[in-house]
C-alpha cells in the first residue's frame, strides 16, 4: 500500500515527466515554429544539407494539400451522388450503376 509521501513522490515524478516532455527539443513534441526552429538548429546543419530539408519539406507539404484536396472533390462528389439519389429516389448504389453504364455507352 502505497503511503502519502510515496504517493507524492509518484506524483512529482509524472509532473516533471510531463514538463520534461513539454520542453524538450524533439520533433515530434514540436507545436509551434519557435520549436521546431529550435529542434532544427539543434541539428546543427550546413547549409547544403537545410536546402534538402527545405525542399523535402516543400515536396511533402505539397503531397499533403494535394491529398487533402483529392479527399475533399471525392466528399463532394459523393454529395453529388447522394443528392441525385434523394432528388430521383433511387439507391446510392443505383445511381452509381447508372452512371456507370452511361460511361461504358458513350465509349
Amino acid at each position: 500500500m502505497l503511503d502519502n509521501n510515496d504517493l507524492k513522490d509518484a506524483i512529482a515524478a509524472l509532473d516533471e515527466y510531463g514538463f520534461d516532455k513539454k520542453h524538450s527539443s524533439d520533433l515530434s513534441q514540436a507545436r509551434n515554429k519557435q520549436q521546431m526552429t529550435k529542434y532544427v538548429d539543434s541539428l546543427d546543419y550546413s547549409l547544403r544539407r537545410l536546402l534538402i530539408l527545405q525542399e523535402t519539406v516543400e515536396d511533402l507539404v505539397e503531397k499533403k494539400k494535394h491529398q487533402i484536396k483529392q479527399r475533399e472533390n471525392i466528399q463532394t462528389y459523393k454529395t453529388k451522388v447522394i443528392n441525385l439519389s434523394r432528388q430521383f429516389n433511387i439507391p446510392y448504389d443505383e445511381v452509381v450503376q447508372v452512371m456507370v453504364n452511361l460511361k461504358n455507352q458513350t465509349n
